[in-house]
């Protein structure tokens, strides 16, 4: 069965940095292309970030310059650096995979950026 389990998440001032962590399982992680998403309270769900099997990145314009995906395949790990984070970026915080019929989530896990 595909799982996604996630970790790193927190609470971090405004300028500072934090990782989050995805640890896939179920699936040829090597294979398919990973995605980061976030919700904050009241706003629509909103794609950050993809990494595709090759390598190939794509950002939302908001976390360009600041925030970088990697993925392990040996781990079969993905990974969320934030650096320099904003207010704006306080959100719940979901790994993803999708497949032809059927997309799988992490748990999802909250980063909160205080002043």
């Amino acid at each position: 069965q595909v799982q996604l389990v996630q970790s790193g998440g927190g609470l971090v001032q405004v300028g500072g940095s934090l990782r989050l962590s995805c640890a896939a399982s179920g699936y040829i992680f090597s294979s398919k292309t990973m995605a980061w998403y976030r919700q904050a309270p009241g706003k629509q769900r909103e794609l950050v970030t993809t990494i595709a099997s090759g390598g190939t990145t794509t950002y939302v314009d908001s976390v360009k310059g600041r925030f970088t995906i990697s993925r392990d395949n040996a781990k079969n790990m993905v990974y969320l650096q934030m650096n320099s984070l904003k207010p704006e970026d306080t959100a719940v915080y979901y790994c993803n995979v999708k497949f032809r019929d059927v997309e799988f989530w992490g748990q999802g896990t909250q980063v909160t950026v205080f002043s």
